[in-house]
């Protein structure tokens, strides 16, 4: 990783550092302080996803152009001629500079930073990353943004709703999905709507009423349905935070997994190149699927799914009922994150 204040591209013994770990945790951190900041770049599992693939995508195709092993590393989307005496190093740096400086513009002084670390603009390469990285940027000029685009929830039965401990929450890009392209996927496949009924929705109904409810409602839970340990309370607050001031979304933690196993087996530049571009554009690509299916059913969240899962519950029911299914709980409310 780099430090904030003063990014280098040399670890304290000296060693070189990999270009491609030493952009990719430059853009780890500009992830962390997109979401500490206030300025609201790239923010969100949609967007954040988007831009590592980007910037990685970016990266991966000036090296690869460089390297001109089109058998090993084929370019995602090619069509910048290298010239001769191309540095890979300088190539990668100016890639990721260019692409992380129109994403998170606000943070431009710590990528100038960084490149006068880690890049060299005197060399050929720099010219050419650049091309890279600003063709990368126009292939996904057309991807909507986080915004709501006027979206109006469904006060039908399954439909998503801001939770009731939470009513100003909003929408968080309702339409990413369906309008973003993919970056690798050629195919979409619908999937069917979620069957209130089915035993398999049930028991995943009693599963998450039991191991998500807040810590206040745990003696209100009826027998039969198994309450949170201790130690799942921990593991669901480690993996429950989005977004969180300081920390990132998800994507900034599982780069940093990668990175762990990248250094265990001591991957060469090229391996890297090849492995935080697919593992980037495997998590952009889950963003743009997940959010597609999420809003074309706008499935309701666990919290409104246990609390109106009698039909006699909810905005949309019709007529009242003297006796409630037993997997409905009118005043259940989630652990959520802290």
């Amino acid at each position: 990783m780099c430090s904030r204040g003063n990014p280098s591209e040399t670890e304290a013994k000296g060693k070189t550092v990999d270009p491609i770990l030493f952009w990719n945790g430059v853009s780890l951190e500009a992830n962390r302080v997109s979401h500490t900041n206030g300025r609201g770049e790239q923010t969100g599992p949609t967007l954040s996803s988007r831009a590592l693939a980007i910037v990685h995508l970016a990266m991966y195709d000036a090296f690869a152009g460089v390297a001109d092993d089109p058998a090993n590393l084929p370019p995602y989307i090619g069509g910048v001629p290298a010239p001769d005496g191309a540095s890979r190093r300088a190539a990668v740096a100016a890639a990721a500079h260019t692409a992380l400086s129109q994403l998170f513009p606000s943070q431009g002084a710590f990528f100038d930073l960084a490149l006068a670390g880690a890049g060299d603009e005197s060399d050929p390469g720099h010219a050419f990353g650049v091309a890279v990285g600003l063709k990368i940027l126009a292939d996904r000029a057309g991807d909507p943004d986080a915004g709501d685009g006027g979206y109006e929830p469904s006060l039908g039965r399954g439909k998503h709703r801001p939770d009731p401990d939470d009513p100003g929450q909003g929408f968080h890009a309702p339409f990413y999905g369906a309008r973003s392209k993919g970056f690798a996927i050629t195919a979409r496949h619908a999937l069917d709507a979620p069957p209130f009924d089915d035993n398999e929705y049930r028991k995943a109904l009693r599963g998450v009423r039991g191991k998500g409810i807040a810590p206040e409602l745990m003696g209100t839970l009826p027998a039969g349905i198994e309450a949170r340990t201790v130690d799942e309370t921990v593991v669901g607050i480690y993996w429950g935070y989005d977004g969180a001031s300081g920390l990132g979304t998800p994507p900034r933690l599982y780069n940093q997994v990668v990175r762990r196993v990248a250094e265990a087996r001591g991957n060469s530049v090229a391996e890297n190149a090849r492995l935080f571009a697919f593992v980037n554009v495997a998590m952009a690509d889950a963003g743009i699927l997940a959010w597609d299916e999420k809003y074309r059913h706008d499935l309701w969240r666990p919290v409104l799914g246990i609390r109106e899962h009698d039909k006699s519950m909810g905005p949309a029911a019709t007529q009242a009922s003297n006796n409630i299914s037993d997997d409905c709980d009118p005043s259940w409310l989630p652990l959520g994150a802290p």
